[in-house]
């Protein structure tokens, strides 16, 4: 039932104008390949390791081989095609074995013709689709053990940041709150890894304010998680990014190490790490299909927003977000159930009726967003030192999360923006998590705003303006609107950014096997 009392035409025509206004970006994502798009192909036909004898440090064998396939032949064609030719062509029995012999200088890549087109793209088939059933696997593999250690009792389910930069650390950390409660862990990334055009390959002890995501290290936490879970008796979940300029890579390897969720927006990357706008929307198609076939949760970033821009002022921009993350979501294949769609309690405490305004958006996204697991981020923005006021501050935010029914509720910290949390610091956060979830109980089911009051109106003001903002962006087109600095103040350029280098558009016959069978299941 509605609290809100929203008009669904109104409802429906913000859809049909966030569709209108993805379209353009979507075609254009067909149209393109990416350098990182290329290289999770082949991580999904079984390439792995790193060139270790490489001066300048580790160089990923994919990224050696999809580099030179680009200097020889251009990937306008797609990797696939010259890789398994190369393959087949110096008899050599793993991708492994090619990216050696690439790297001694052995290999010259060509597009192939004719019958050894044909015989490229079948091989390329027949190994990528054994990724695919990887992905398949522990997609079936987490279905059974929640099916046998349960879910968690309650909604939100309550999400932790560990980040110590050692992935040993970070174990410990993560069993450790999962034991005192939390139900999903995430891995926060090292700084600065969204930048990096390569995944580090293996185990990490050195990262800053963060721990490399690489699939050792995936693979590590999974299965401590694991372990922990047979403990606790309900599954426990695992988060990292899929984000930056290696977006679909680290898609794919959350896919082949059972990942459950991975923050992913469409647009973050582009505004709050000036990546090319371009290189993002079409890394953000392939990784969005990837965690589609792989059953993966996605959590979107539109709370980023408004630690730039005025939660009361720009709270229409987070809905046209939301509205258009959903639309991309859908169009890559995931399920509503996959939509863990951002948004944040970050209005400025002092105004009046904060906390109402507060409601006001949390119940808006959550009537609009109805079956999807909707991701509730506590206050950044307007925490300070006095860690007694942010921590009434992050039981307001618990309060809210209760009273409007978010789906994945991250555990503010009374000491954000002040210091990196003590692990006494999650425990209290914990024990404000418990206490209020707790005491309000079903509370939700005795909240009813007042149909003329505050909150119902501010609602409907938030809707409305979205709906105007999605006409202009219609007209205009979402690239200029980024551009422009609509959403979060960031002004970012179509021909700007990092990572532009590695787009390319695709030719005629362009060829992606991984592509073409996660389009089929979609």
């Amino acid at each position: 039932m509605s609290l809100l009392g929203l008009d669904p035409e109104l409802v429906a025509k913000a859809r049909r104008l966030a569709a209108r206004a993805a379209a353009p970006v979507i075609d254009l994502a067909r149209a393109h390949t990416t350098v990182s798009v290329e290289r999770a192909t082949l991580r999904l036909a079984g390439i792995t390791g790193a060139d270790t004898a490489h001066r300048a440090g580790d160089v990923p064998w994919v990224n050696r081989v999809v580099d030179t396939v680009r200097e020889h032949c251009g990937l306008e064609h797609g990797a696939a095609l010259p890789v398994f030719h190369a393959l087949a062509e110096h008899n050599l029995g793993s991708l492994t074995e090619l990216a050696e012999a690439t790297a001694a200088g052995q290999v010259r890549y060509r597009l192939p013709t004719g019958r050894d087109r044909t015989r490229a793209a079948r091989t390329a088939r027949t190994a990528i689709a054994r990724g695919i059933r990887t992905l398949d696997r522990n997609r079936t593999q987490r279905d059974r053990l929640i099916a046998k250690l349960g879910d968690p009792p309650q909604r939100p389910w309550i999400y932790l940041i560990v980040a110590t930069g050692d992935i040993d650390e970070d174990v410990v950390q993560a069993g450790n709150a999962a034991r005192a409660g939390a139900d999903v862990i995430a891995v926060i990334r090292s700084t600065g890894q969204s930048l990096l055009d390569y995944v580090p390959e293996g185990a990490t002890h050195h990262g800053f304010a963060g721990t490399y995501a690489t699939q050792e290290n995936f693979r590590i936490m999974r299965a401590a998680l694991d372990e922990v879970s047979r403990e606790v008796g309900r599954y426990v979940r695992l988060t990292n990014y899929a984000s930056g300029l290696c977006m679909p890579e680290i898609a794919v390897l959350a896919g082949l190490q059972r990942l459950d969720m991975m923050l992913n927006d469409s647009m973050y990357g582009i505004l709050f790490r000036d990546i090319n706008p371009v290189r993002t929307f079409v890394d953000q198609r392939f990784s969005r299909q990837v965690h589609a076939r792989a059953g993966i949760i996605i959590n979107t970033g539109e709370d980023n927003y408004l630690t730039t821009a005025d939660a009361v002022e720009a709270a229409h921009t987070v809905t046209v977000s939301q509205l258009l993350n959903e639309h991309f979501a859908h169009e890559a294949g995931l399920a509503d159930w996959q939509l863990g769609l951002g948004h944040a309690f970050e209005i400025n405490p002092d105004i009046p009726d904060s906390f109402r305004l507060e409601l006001a958006h949390a119940l808006l996204a959550r009537e609009l967003f109805p079956d999807a697991p909707l991701k509730w981020m506590p206050p950044t923005k307007h925490m300070t030192g006095n860690v007694f006021r942010g921590y009434l501050l992050d039981g307001f935010f618990n309060l809210a999360g209760a009273l409007t029914g978010q789906g994945i509720l991250l555990v503010g910290m009374m000491t954000e923006a002040v210091v990196t949390p003590f692990l006494s610091d999650r425990d209290l956060a914990l024990e404000n998590v418990r206490y209020v979830l707790g005491a309000a109980g079903n509370l939700r089911e005795d909240f009813r705003p007042a149909p003329d009051g505050l909150i119902v109106k501010r609602a409907h003001q938030v809707l409305g303006e979205a709906v105007d903002l999605l006409e202009r962006i219609v007209d205009r087109g979402l690239l200029r609107a980024i551009a422009e600095g609509t959403f979060g103040l960031m002004r970012r350029p179509e021909d700007g950014g990092k990572g532009a280098d590695g787009v390319v558009a695709k030719a005629d016959g362009y060829c992606n096997p991984a592509i073409d069978l996660l389009e089929a299941e979609s």
